[in-house]
């Protein structure tokens, strides 16, 4: 089923299964950069709008909220896994003041056909196994704005929310991201406000 949230259309969570929340960061969570750059360093991290409300929510549901990014700026020297790791404990100081809080952050920082957890191959999700052992894909959902997003939910058989985002910023295969999805939303607040 793919469609944009509507009254017709039971919530994902009335199931009551749903446990875990997997969400990319740059597009969903903060305001993503131009296509080819990356979030560097604490001035160019601009968290959305709504989603500490959205990510608050999610909490008081009782829900884990677990952030999954590909970094690959890493591997290309243009900043390093301190810088992300600075900018996720920012990230979360932004969240704490709305009474938010991610539950954790996993990242890749490796290139393309060099690891198992670049998005969309399962390592990031494996790695939260390991964290999380009582985390399954059947109890998941995964949100993102990009199609290695959807295909990564999807291969593991999570639930899939596209988040449509800037147009201009969206990266190549975004249409078929939003059509490969189970739902699509314009933020991620309107995910939250759907299926809470």
């Amino acid at each position: 089923m793919n469609a944009s949230p509507d009254s017709s259309q039971p919530a994902i969570s009335r199931t009551g299964s749903l446990r875990t929340v997997f969400l990319d960061r740059d597009g969903v969570v903060n305001e993503k950069m131009p296509e080819g750059s990356y979030v560097q360093s604490l001035d160019q991290l601009h968290v959305l709008a709504g989603v500490p409300e959205a990510i608050g929510r999610l909490n008081r549901a009782g829900l884990r909220v677990l952030v999954v990014s590909n970094q690959r700026g890493v591997a290309r020297g243009l900043y390093t896994v301190a810088d992300v790791d600075a900018i996720h404990a920012e990230l979360q100081r932004h969240l704490a003041a709305s009474g938010a809080h991610v539950d954790r952050f996993y990242f890749c920082p490796h290139n393309r056909n060099e690891c198992n957890c670049r998005k969309p191959l399962p390592g990031m999700f494996e790695q939260a196994v390991v964290d999380f052992p009582e985390i399954a894909a059947a109890t998941s959902v995964m949100i993102g704005d990009s199609l290695s997003d959807i295909e990564f939910g999807k291969r593991l058989g999570m639930l899939t929310v596209f988040i449509d985002g800037d147009p201009e910023r969206q990266q190549p295969g975004a249409e078929a991201a939003g059509e490969l999805a189970d739902w699509r939303c314009g933020s991620l607040a309107e995910a939250v406000e759907y299926f809470i």
